[in-house]
C-alpha cells in the first residue's frame, strides 16, 4: 500500500501549507509524492502532464521568487473533487511584494492528485501593486472586455 495518499481535507491543507514555510522558502518535496505520475496540470500560463514536468515547474517558480507565501482561505472536498481558494504572496527580485488571488480544482484518484486546474488573474493582481500600471491595465480591461 502506498503511504502517500491524501486522507482527508485537513491532511491536504496541511500538506499544501507546508510547501510554503514561514521563512518564505519553498519546499515541494513533502507534497510531490501525493501527485499521480500522470498529473495533468493547467493554469493561466501553461499546461503540462507528468510528475517530472510538474516538479520542474514548481522549481522554476521557487527560483524566480525572492519570497513566497501561500494562504488557504477556504477549501472543500466532495468525493474526489477538491476546491481551494488561496492567496499567493510573492515578491520577485525586481518587483514589490504582491498577492495573487486564485483557486484550484483538484481531482483525486486513488488518494493522489491526478488533475490540478489553477484559476487566477496573474497580471491584474501584480499590476494592482504598481500605481501607473494598475490604472492603465484596469482601464484596458474595461475597454476591451466590458
Amino acid at each position: 500500500m502506498d503511504k502517500y495518499r491524501i486522507r482527508n481535507l485537513e491532511h491536504l491543507k496541511s500538506l499544501w501549507r507546508d510547501i510554503y514555510a514561514d521563512s518564505g522558502k519553498v519546499d515541494w518535496s513533502g507534497m510531490l509524492p501525493y501527485y499521480a505520475d500522470g498529473i495533468r496540470f493547467k493554469d493561466s500560463v501553461q499546461e503540462l502532464r507528468g510528475k517530472r514536468r510538474f516538479a520542474a515547474m514548481t522549481e522554476r517558480l521557487a527560483k524566480r521568487a525572492k519570497k513566497l507565501r501561500f494562504i488557504i482561505h477556504h477549501a472543500a472536498l466532495e468525493g474526489d473533487l477538491v476546491f481551494i481558494e488561496w492567496e499567493m504572496v510573492i515578491s520577485y527580485r525586481r518587483f514589490p511584494e504582491s498577492s495573487v488571488y486564485g483557486s484550484s480544482r483538484l481531482l483525486l484518484q486513488d488518494g493522489k492528485i491526478a488533475e490540478q486546474r489553477d484559476y487566477y488573474d496573474l497580471w491584474g493582481d501584480i499590476f494592482d501593486n504598481i500605481p501607473f500600471f494598475a490604472a492603465l491595465y484596469r482601464s484596458l480591461m474595461r475597454w476591451g472586455f466590458g
